[in-house]
């Protein structure tokens, strides 16, 4: 179960270690998900709670992905008949577990500050907030051009080797059109694209 402490930074193995003690719940590495890069499910059946967290995250997109589905299973806990994912009750729970890894030993500058201004009031996804997102990749190994939530309406890009035009913003996900089809696709803003 403790395989994502090979995933996030040495300086918060310790603290995420002793989440995994307070908190049961089965973990999953996933293959890259191109919709989501973490996930919490609870299987009512049996009670067992599952967190997911994509494999090719770098560090600190991990880290900030496993306690964010964390605060979901501490809400599930806490308040079994939640009505919104990510509600005030979220918000409070994701700001409390991270808070004892917010500083610099776990988060280098710039990225710590960009950081502690999300966490103010925290989005449903880091990709919801495009300073964050970038500033979480400058930290990939291999970084793509950009991220779709930063082009303007009318930009055209490639995706999953087809060209797309972006059309507009609909929360989290960008509606956008395929040159080829026409057909209309909502991409997640998060997804990596290859300007034209």
């Amino acid at each position: 179960m403790l395989v994502f402490l090979d995933y996030i930074p040495s300086t918060s193995i310790s603290y995420c270690r002793q989440l995994a003690e307070k908190y049961e719940f089965d973990f999953i590495l996933k293959k890259n998900r191109s919709t989501k890069l973490g996930d919490f499910r609870h299987n009512k059946t049996n009670g067992q709670f599952i967190i997911s967290v994509n494999n090719n995250l770098n560090q600190y997109q991990f880290l900030l992905t496993f306690i964010h589905e964390l605060a979901h299973l501490k809400v599930a806990l806490e308040y079994p008949r939640r009505e919104k994912a990510h509600g005030n009750e979220w918000k409070q729970a994701f700001q409390m577990l991270l808070e004892p890894v917010l500083n610099t030993e776990v988060f280098p500058e710039p990225l710590l500050s960009v950081l502690e201004r999300h966490m103010r009031n925290p989005k449903a996804a880091a990709g919801s907030d495009p300073k964050l997102w970038l500033a979480l990749k400058d930290f990939n190994q291999e970084a793509d051009d950009c991220i779709l939530n930063t082009l303007a309406d009318g930009s055209s890009f490639i995706f999953k080797k087809k060209q797309f035009v972006r059309i507009e913003k609909r929360r989290t996900r960008i509606l956008c059109r395929e040159v080829r089809s026409k057909r209309l696709y909502l991409i997640p803003g998060i997804a990596d694209i290859k300007l034209v």
